[in-house]
C-alpha cells in the first residue's frame, strides 16, 4: 500500500469532519435563533460532496488494509457523527502505520 492511499484519508477525514462541525453550528443557528437557512443549505450541500469523497477514499484504504466489514463500516459511519472521525483517523494511523513501514523498501545508503 501507498503512502498517498492513507493521506488522502487523512486528509479528507479531517475536512469532512471540520465541515460536519460547521454544518451543527449552521443547524444550532438555524433552528436555535431562526438565522442562516441559506447558509445551512449551503453547508450541508457541500459536506454531503466531501462526505461521499472521504467514503470512496476510506473505502480504498480500507480494501488495501484488508479490513473486516465491521471496521470499514465504522470507519465510514464516522464521517456521520460529530468528531468521531477526528478519533477514528487517530486509530487507523495508528493501525496503518506498520503496514506501510512493511512495504517501503529499504533505501541504500551511498
Amino acid at each position: 500500500m501507498k503512502r498517498s492511499v492513507l493521506t488522502r484519508y487523512r486528509l479528507m477525514a479531517y475536512i469532512t469532519a471540520v465541515m460536519l462541525l460547521v454544518l451543527c453550528a449552521c443547524m444550532v443557528f438555524k433552528y436555535g435563533f431562526g438565522m442562516g437557512k441559506d447558509l445551512t443549505l449551503v453547508v450541508a450541500q457541500v459536506h454531503g460532496v466531501l462526505y461521499i469523497i472521504y467514503l470512496v477514499f476510506a473505502f480504498d484504504l480500507g480494501s488495501k488494509a484488508r479490513w473486516p466489514f465491521g471496521k470499514l463500516l465504522w470507519v465510514l459511519v464516522s464521517g456521520t457523527i460529530p468528531t468521531a472521525a477526528f478519533f477514528v483517523e487517530r486509530t487507523v494511523v495508528r493501525e496503518v502505520e506498520p503496514l506501510l513501514a512493511d512495504a517501503e523498501p529499504d533505501l541504500v545508503k551511498a
